[in-house]
């Protein structure tokens, strides 16, 4: 039979654990399942390495439709760093950033926005042949 002390200390360590257990395991779903996926074109503006704890690349796209009008930007996070230094060696030129969104992920140590770039190709057509 468990002593008391023992008891206590099993409820507390259970009270902890399984909190901490449906967290890990709603932030792995939230970053496996994807809410949509796509492909946005413009010039890359800005790529940094942000956070206090966790490093996440943020980066700022701007969408141009036409010339003279307003241009829009695209927020995006990268989190492979051979991704980042890919976009890194484009920023200033017309790219496509293939991304996918994550709804409800719980923290932003995964990154600031929802939308997670997976890869960049560069549309300039000078620079692609060679």
């Amino acid at each position: 039979m468990l002593t008391r002390l023992q008891k206590i200390l099993t409820y507390f360590t259970l009270l902890i654990l399984v909190p901490c257990a449906l967290f890990a395991l709603y932030t792995w779903a939230s970053l496996s399942w994807v809410y949509s996926s796509g492909e946005r074109a413009g010039y890359v503006q800005k790529l940094s390495q942000k956070g206090w704890v966790c490093k996440t690349y943020e980066g700022e796209l701007i969408l141009v439709s036409m010339p003279g009008t307003q241009a829009e930007k695209f927020f995006f996070t990268v989190r492979d760093a051979s991704v980042a230094k890919k976009i890194n060696t484009t920023v200033g030129e017309r790219v496509r950033l293939i991304y996918e969104e994550h709804k409800g992920v719980p923290t932003t140590c995964f990154g600031e926005t929802s939308f997670y770039v997976k890869d960049v190709q560069l549309l300039d057509e000078t620079k692609a042949s060679k």
